[in-house]
């Protein structure tokens, strides 16, 4: 799978809209990518299990997968079946029944821990999850997300000690506008 081909998927999705948006950061946008259609999508997250398997391939191996909720849950699942690497499921707040857990699943202590996430705007959603699964013991790196919309995420996760990659640009996916 090719750059290409995953920017084609996600705008043949309609998850890439123009217009007059507000992030959740707050802040205002001309344009705005839709997770939700590009992950209900099965074209368009069977490229993303592949994209994300060939990174997890490349970056960590046998490293546990986490996802953030909700957004990046469907990501890191059809990830974990095509990679056979387990997951947990970063929540941005511990539930307030049952377990109460912030965390998941089955995880260790001092287990590395490779954070899956759809959209990177400025970082923050990434670096809660990543703060909540270093105070549960995980050791976490490196956050892959499937867009970066260049708006300081990188830098911002750099500060928290954390690696951005992303399978897509907001400069890819802006080229032909």
């Amino acid at each position: 799978m090719t750059n290409e081909e995953l920017i084609a998927a996600l705008r043949d999705a309609d998850a890439v809209q123009y217009g007059e948006f507000e992030l959740s950061n707050g802040g205002t946008t001309d344009y705005y990518v839709d997770k939700y259609l590009f992950e209900t999508d099965p074209h368009c997250l069977e490229l993303i299990a592949e994209a994300f398997a060939a990174k997890v391939d490349e970056l960590a191996d046998d490293t546990k997968l986490a996802g953030v909720a909700l957004g990046a849950v469907p990501l890191v699942a059809v990830t974990a079946v095509k990679t056979d690497q387990p997951y947990v499921i970063a929540r941005k707040k511990a539930k307030e029944y049952g377990t109460a857990k912030r965390i998941e699943g089955r995880l260790e202590d001092g287990e590395e821990v490779l954070i899956l996430e759809d959209i990177a705007t400025t970082g923050g959603s990434a670096i809660d999850a990543a703060e909540a699964l270093r105070e549960a013991g995980a050791e976490v790196n490196r956050v892959v997300v499937v867009v970066d919309r260049e708006e300081g995420a990188t830098e911002r996760l750099a500060d928290h000690d954390l690696e951005l990659d992303a399978l897509v640009t907001a400069s890819d996916l802006l080229a032909d506008r």
